[in-house]
């Protein structure tokens, strides 16, 4: 097995046990990223000469941590200081931030090795990275097919072993769904979980930051390092947060699951909803009890979030106008041209949509007939999950609706790109942990399991999935390129 097919627990052994180097092991995913990148786009920026520094002091002055001496990668839309940060547009193309994410600060804490900014659609917005400013990101399953989004880059960094694991953002799925995409887990934590201070906001209502890697296990090791209360982020939840690798055992008996019958209909491919109902029957074999549940107002989830997330964006976005934010048009003769045409310099085209129709549901006019009722779907969605979780657990459905999909498919057809959100946008319009776990394979390419929990409940929701993990090999699996395998 080559070095970065390995997991983080196990690249963590070999460090201790001195059978090799932080330097050793961080040129071994250089290597990876020079001999496969160029297929796989997932790089916005490297960082090769920080991760040997990095590396470097590591080994000179190691710590006994998780993730001390472990290769990562952060996606574009996460600030690094003295690192550039972009959110995959031209609007923050030299952007170089002077402050550290809270999250990046605790990953570098750990003495965690970054070998750089990693892509996404532009803001964030898209699920397919073809919305970035710089390349689209391929799936490293099929390099014709996108890795989804938003977080495709980080996605497909740690399945083509760039990287030993990422962070992502996850709006409306976009850790999930690429996540599913690469046969990788990708976990997004209840809102107020992780600090969100650093990350440029999208949505701000409903953007978490979250993980993806190989494993369960390695899932868990990541949350440790980056959940927490964050004085600095309004949004963060003071609560006492577990160790969520203690007592991690996949033991689930008793556990009361729900599958709700709409996420296993609308449009979503015969072959994935086959896989998940293949998984709840093993969920019974191993304790579990698996009944069927209704959450009736998910079907309200996709256009209410459209409209809150555009609404959201059109005003966070508001801020780069060219003067202190944002690229600006020199040739501009006055302030109007130069907010005018450093917008339309800075902006892509989904970019420049989702801020007229954010604007357009804000309006005076407006307002009550689109965003307030919205809010009040989002309201009656929440109240759905909250009313399951009386008599359940968790709650299991399909990640994606299909697998990964070709390049430019969707290109003339929006509304069935955003479509592929359908069964993830609702976890974040309740606020809720949900995660994505390997669940099979269709016709070679990965399909995902989508597992939902109560708030904070994230160490129920990481056991659930060892279980399942523990009874497969497909965690196990990695993608071909060019014959390295």
């Amino acid at each position: 097995m080559q070095l970065y097919d390995m997991t983080i627990s196990e690249l963590s052994v070999l460090i201790k046990e001195r059978k090799i180097s932080a330097q050793e092991l961080t040129r071994a995913y250089l290597q990876r990223i020079d001999e496969v990148e160029e297929q796989v786009g997932a790089f916005i920026t490297r960082t090769d000469e920080l991760a040997i520094q990095q590396a470097g002091e590591f080994d000179h002055n190691p710590v006994n941590k998780p993730l001390a001496g472990i290769p990562y990668g952060l996606k574009d839309n996460i600030c690094t200081r003295g690192v550039r940060t972009t959110c995959a547009s031209k609007m923050l193309g030299d952007f170089v931030p002077a402050y550290n994410a809270r999250v990046a600060a605790c990953l570098q804490d750990q003495q965690g090795i970054l070998l750089g900014k990693l892509n996404l659609d532009e803001f964030a917005m898209g699920c397919s990275t073809e919305t970035s400013a710089f390349k689209p990101t391929s799936n490293p399953w099929d390099l014709q097919r996108l890795a989804g989004g938003s977080s495709g880059g980080s996605a497909a960094a740690v399945a083509a072993g760039e990287v030993a694991y990422s962070l992502g953002t996850d709006t409306g799925g976009s850790i999930r769904q690429p996540a599913a995409y690469c046969g990788l887990v990708g976990l997004k934590p209840t809102y107020g979980l992780v600090s969100r201070f650093g990350a440029i906001a999208n949505t701000s209502s409903l953007d978490q930051v979250g993980v993806i890697t190989r494993d369960v296990w390695d899932c868990a090791l990541v949350l440790n390092a980056i959940a927490g209360y964050d004085p600095q982020d309004g949004t963060s939840v003071k609560i006492d947060v577990p160790d969520y690798t203690a007592d991690l055992s996949g033991d689930i008996k008793g556990l009361r699951i729900a599958y709700p019958r709409e996420y296993f209909q609308n449009n979503t491919d015969t072959a994935i909803v086959e896989q998940v109902k293949r998984a709840l029957h093993e969920y019974e074999q191993l304790g579990a009890i698996v009944e069927e549940v209704s959450l009736p107002y998910s079907e309200y989830a996709l256009p209410a979030y459209y409209i809150i997330s555009r609404a959201e964006a059109s005003t966070n976005l508001a801020r780069y106008d060219g003067v202190q934010f944002g690229l600006r048009d020199v040739k501009a003769d006055n302030v109007a041209d130069l907010y005018a045409d450093s917008r339309a310099a800075g902006f892509g085209a989904e970019v420049k949509l989702r801020i007229l129709l954010g604007s357009y549901v804000l309006s005076a006019d407006y307002y009550e007939t689109y965003y307030l009722k919205a809010m009040k779907a989002r309201r009656l969605i929440h109240d759905d999950f909250t009313r399951v979780f009386e008599n359940h657990d968790i709650i299991i459905t399909p990640t994606t609706p299909t697998t990964a999909f070709q390049r430019d498919e969707f290109r003339s057809d929006l509304l069935n790109l955003y479509r592929n959100d359908i069964l993830t946008v609702p976890v974040n319009m309740a606020g809720l942990p949900g995660m994505s776990v390997p669940c099979g394979f269709i016709d070679g390419l990965p399909a995902g399991m989508q597992l939902i929990g109560k708030p904070f409940k994230e160490k129920m929701l990481l056991n659930a999935a060892l279980a399942f993990e523990q009874a497969h090999d497909y965690y196990k699996a990695r993608p071909n390129l060019g014959g390295d395998r």
